[in-house]
């Protein structure tokens, strides 16, 4: 299998351990404390800024679009790792809880806040960075166990 196929193909289906990571941790955090999920405020926030907001009133398609966005980023960065994985000398999982935790830092800390998206990790609640962190981690070690056994590593 092409090497950027299986990592997209293990970047969506390892999105789907993470989304569940991400809904169970976040009704962990007390009511008062909780606030709607990095993915769905990531795609709003764009559709906004790129004039597409106002066509998702409904609560049903923001959160329809926004699972959509969050299994194509899945899949776009598992492809990225599709790349690599064969030059990383580390046990699979391993490699992916490195690689997620690498996504999380660049989108959370780096492109997001440039991008104007949403304020950096250091500003947000560290539950909910915790919590984004822990799914990161879930969806890297999925990732890289998915993308072996896909190459038959």
């Amino acid at each position: 299998m092409n090497k950027y196929v299986a990592g997209a193909l293990a970047g969506t289906l390892a999105t789907v351990p993470m989304t569940l990571t991400m809904i169970w941790l976040n009704r962990r955090i007390p009511k008062p404390e909780r606030r709607e999920l990095p993915p769905e405020q990531i795609t709003m926030n764009i559709a906004d800024k790129v004039g597409l907001g106002e066509i998702f009133d409904e609560e049903s398609e923001q959160e329809a679009i926004s699972l959509v966005s969050h299994f194509a980023y899945g899949a776009a960065a598992g492809a990225v790792y599709g790349a690599i994985d064969e030059r990383v000398n580390l046990p699979p999982a391993v490699a992916g809880v490195a690689f997620g935790l690498a996504v999380w830092a660049g989108s959370y800390l780096a492109w997001l806040p440039a991008a104007g998206i949403l304020p950096p990790a250091t500003e947000q609640p560290p539950k909910q960075n915790a919590l984004m962190i822990a799914a990161h981690v879930v969806w890297g070690a999925a990732l890289g166990a998915a993308t072996a056994r896909l190459n038959k590593r």
